[in-house]
């Protein structure tokens, strides 16, 4: 573990936000969430290492199984016209991308490779980088460029980006300003950056705290809020373009099920728990309210897109 200051360099002034635990594996240990008075900024302090944090990424990590590439039509009747209804009616798009015709994109925190393999059959070159290197080579074996590593030792790339992305990344990374910068320098100067990460200035947050799924300790060592997350894109070259809250509800489903677990409902906790790793017609069904719920900017999730800074 190692104690470390704001990434902002302000002046030691935290006050202690909460005290968890690893709920995702039930590895022991507790862990503190502090926030800086001078920024705002919510951190995991103590943390591990970066030596140290592979540790809690077990090879049954949820995003790396989530993210297998599929093959085609392997969904359910049912599901395929839940699906169907849900984006005829809602407009439904589970990535929130800029409007862009194909080029290069590099994705940061590819696990499985299912993201890149969808680009990539809308005719992407596609680029990932995966710190686990089972994940990793399960995209590699699907034909796709993925450096095994952190972000901080990938080579510079022959070419620059015309998108980035990181699907739930940010908040994963020692050094996030740092990161961005190097983003910064492998992008082209009119691409987009586009980055989803928990929405820590959300309701869901201030009512589960320790329980709220997103918070997901210690591997998540940054917690942000809208504003927090603009000041620390403006330190790594990048200026916030846009905020779209996620039309998802798996947050909420999964906290309620922490909090029914610790207080006698362990079945029904157990099973609201699993739901967000087996996402089914449920995810669907329930996409009204998940709607409704993000134009108030309460689902607890977010992506944001960023334009490089001259």
């Amino acid at each position: 573990m190692e104690n470390v200051s704001c990434p902002f360099a302000c002046s030691e002034d935290d006050e202690v936000v909460l005290t968890g635990r690893d709920l995702l594996h039930d590895l022991p240990g507790e862990f503190t969430v502090v926030r800086c008075r001078s920024c705002q900024l919510m951190r995991t302090n103590p943390r591990p290492t970066p030596e140290a944090i592979a540790h809690y990424y077990p090879d049954n990590y949820g995003p790396y199984i989530g993210t297998q590439v599929r093959p085609p039509n392997s969904d359910s009747h049912v599901k395929k016209w839940v699906k169907h209804l849900v984006k005829k009616v809602f407009n439904f798009n589970t990535t929130n991308l800029p409007p862009l015709p194909p080029g290069r994109l590099l994705e940061v925190g590819c696990a499985s490779g299912a993201f890149l393999h969808k680009m990539a059959s809308q005719g992407w070159h596609v680029q990932g980088i995966e710190i686990s290197e089972k994940a990793a080579q399960s995209a590699v074996s699907h034909g796709y460029q993925v450096h095994v590593g952190p972000l901080e030792t990938a080579p510079e790339p022959n070419d620059r980006f015309d998108l980035i992305v990181g699907w739930m990344v940010l908040e994963h990374l020692h050094d996030p300003i740092r990161a961005l910068q190097k983003l910064h320098k492998c992008a082209k100067p009119n691409a987009w950056l586009v980055l989803s990460v928990p929405d820590a200035g959300s309701l869901e947050f201030r009512i589960f705290k320790e329980r709220w799924y997103a918070l997901q300790l210690p591997s998540h060592l940054q917690h942000f809020t809208v504003e927090t997350l603009r000041r620390v894109l403006e330190a790594g070259n990048w200026k916030l373009a846009r905020v779209c809250y996620q039309r998802v509800l798996t947050n909420l489903i999964a906290s309620v099920g922490y909090f029914l677990r610790d207080n006698g409902c362990a079945r029904l906790g157990a099973a609201l728990i699993n739901m967000p790793q087996k996402p089914a017609v449920w995810s669907y069904a329930l996409y009204p309210l998940a709607w409704l719920l993000s134009a108030f900017g309460q689902t607890g999730r977010m992506t944001i897109w960023a334009r490089p800074k001259s």
